[in-house]
């Protein structure tokens, strides 16, 4: 431990003769070198930002390891080293977007000003937009790469800077290990280049949107069922976020024009005063927009988070209640949807990662779909379009944490677009005399009933990043064999690509990049993947079980019985 804080010290005393660094910074980092306790100190300093599966991401303070103006300068300079590096002689041209957090446009012009003074061409929207019209502006605009401020759905204190690369798509191996070495080689804020040259910084016009819009349109299949049930009440939240500047307008632009939107919400705000977490996958998120959908008799409530490419949604009920729809059951449904009507389907495929519901792999192979896996993040499903481009037809993409995408125009997870799609999908189920909720119970009936649970454990700060380590090595080195009474049958291990049948011994290679990710499969068809986090402080355990369900009538037995064996292997994997 004293070892460790004599580096940490170390470090904070560079930031302190640095002359870059501004004098407010230099009180705060003296503030904490001054206190008795030093976790805090140890946490803003123990270690550098690195991009993870969801790029840079950290809380906002002063430190290494946090996220001010220097970390987001020293990131984007390494990135301008590495751009111009790897195009020399060429014109290079950036994107820049930010969302509604606190400090987000502030970051978002450091990033431009340094681009800028790099000599890179810099195309920046004047006000927040969501992240998804980001990766569509660095295609329509042939960019080279391109940066959105957010942080996505984690709390308030947190901000951060996604990368992307040509194509739109947020950067993989390597470029993400070579821009971080290109940020490590930045041994004092003196190299980056904070002067802006603003004849190089460009605003992005409107019709970078509308080109969008179009696009949105091109995929959405039913436009003369739209056009009868153009009235259904649709609710709409932005939780505070970018998503009020486009998903409502989006909702118009595709036909739909009885759309509420909650008000107490509307205004972007980095606070997120009406929510613990703008997060849409937590129910609390979801409060006021179930409320207002109850006011108004709406078909269907929707929330986005901040930068807007997660969306959450609710069916109602025939008797006026709302049920929520978690990830797996809202991208299962879309997928239902799509393999269901998709009049082609030579050549074509879909895609979702390892850790979503095995239900779409099913569906996919009974209609005739391709459905390949991919890591964790939608940035290897982009990397899997870029490889297949020209080759297949892509469909459709999506992920158990509320990502979706449909069409390939935008190379992320797309909260407008899927909206749009969603609620396209609910007019067609009026069409039926149905709900989305009769459509969710009638795929169950048909294939079977899946099922998934997610555990999260939070270990916060350097301590706990050391605890997650500790967890999943005790996880691989000592695998479990059995889980609440059924043998675990397959191990699947992402770190040393290898997967093992335990009942024979038998080792097959695992065609992926590494990660620190492992799967058990157990003898009664139930699924345990456990990971660290690549955003936040946590290890997290997927769990998905799944039975068949012979009738509609017997939904809420096996939905029980279902339900008590998630509780139990949670037990299990906490008790451990």
């Amino acid at each position: 431990m004293s070892e460790l804080l004599e580096t940490v010290q170390a470090k904070a005393e560079t930031w302190l003769t640095s002359r870059t660094i501004d004098d407010k910074t230099k009180s705060a980092i003296k503030a904490l070198l001054s206190k008795e306790e030093p976790k805090e100190l140890i946490d803003s300093f123990y270690k550098d930002l690195e991009f993870g599966t969801g790029g840079l991401r950290g809380i906002m303070g002063v430190g290494s390891n946090c996220m001010n103006k220097y970390t987001v300068g020293v990131a984007t300079q390494g990135l301008s080293n590495y751009l111009n590096k790897t195009f020399p002689g060429k014109e290079i041209k950036v994107a820049i977007a930010h969302d509604s957090r606190n400090n987000s446009r502030d970051f978002a012009e450091i990033v431009a000003a340094v681009f800028s003074a790099n000599g890179i061409k810099v195309y920046m929207f004047d006000e927040l937009r969501p992240t998804p019209l980001l990766s569509f502006a660095i295609r329509y605009l042939n960019c080279d790469s391109g940066v959105v401020i957010t942080a996505s759905h984690n709390p308030k204190e947190y901000n951060g800077y996604k990368a992307y690369w040509t194509g739109g798509a947020q950067v993989v191996p390597p470029h993400d290990k070579n821009i971080i070495e290109e940020v490590k080689a930045i041994t004092s804020f003196d190299q980056v280049k904070f002067k802006p040259t603003l004849a190089n910084i460009n605003v992005i016009g409107p019709e970078v949107e509308q080109a969008y819009y179009e696009e949105v349109k091109k995929i959405i299949p039913n436009h003369d069922v739209i056009a009868k049930h153009k009235n259904i009440p649709l609710v709409y939240s932005s939780l505070h976020g970018a998503g009020i500047t486009m998903v409502p307008e989006c909702l118009r632009q595709i036909g739909f024009t009885n759309i509420h939107v909650v008000k107490e919400q509307e205004e972007p705000d980095g606070d997120f005063p009406t929510v613990k977490s703008p997060n849409p996958e937590e129910q609390s998120a979801m409060e006021l927009v179930i409320q207002k959908g109850k006011e108004v008799n709406a078909t269907m409530v929707m929330a986005t988070d901040p930068d807007t490419d997660r969306v959450g949604m609710g069916v109602r009920k025939s008797n006026g209640e709302f049920i929520l729809l978690n990830g797996n059951q809202a991208f299962s449904l879309m997928m239902y949807f799509i393999m269901k009507n998709l009049k082609d389907k030579n050549n074509a495929y879909i895609a979702k990662t390892i850790v979503t519901s095995e239900l779409i792999d099913m569906m996919a192979e009974r209609f005739g779909v391709e459905c390949y896996n991919t890591l964790t993040g939608f940035k290897y499903i982009a990397e899997l379009m870029g490889k297949f481009e020209g080759k297949k037809k892509f469909v459709a993409a999506g992920e158990e944490s509320y990502g979706y995408m449909a069409g390939d125009f935008v190379r992320d997870k797309d909260a407008v677009s899927s909206c749009a799609f969603f609620a396209a999908m609910a007019a067609s189920a009026t069409e039926e005399g149905k709900s989305m909720y009769d459509w969710l119970i009638d795929m169950y009936v048909e294939f079977a009933y899946y099922k998934e649970g997610l555990l999260n454990v939070t270990k916060k700060g350097q301590q706990g990043e050391q605890e997650i380590k500790a967890m999943m090595e005790k996880f691989r080195n000592n695998p479990p064999s059995e889980i609440i009474g059924s043998r675990v049958v397959r191990l699947l291990d992402y770190k040393i690509l290898k997967e093992k049948d335990l009942l024979t011994g038998k080792e097959t290679n695992l065609d992926f990049p590494k990660s620190d990710v492992l799967q058990f499969y157990l003898e009664d068809g139930t699924k345990v993947s456990v990971r660290p986090s690549g955003t936040e402080p946590k290890i997290k355990f997927y769990i998905s079980v799944n039975a068949p369900l012979a009738s509609r009538s017997e939904f809420e037995k096996v939905d029980e019985q279902l339900d008590l064996k998630i509780k139990g292997v949670e037990a299990y994997l906490q008790s451990v």
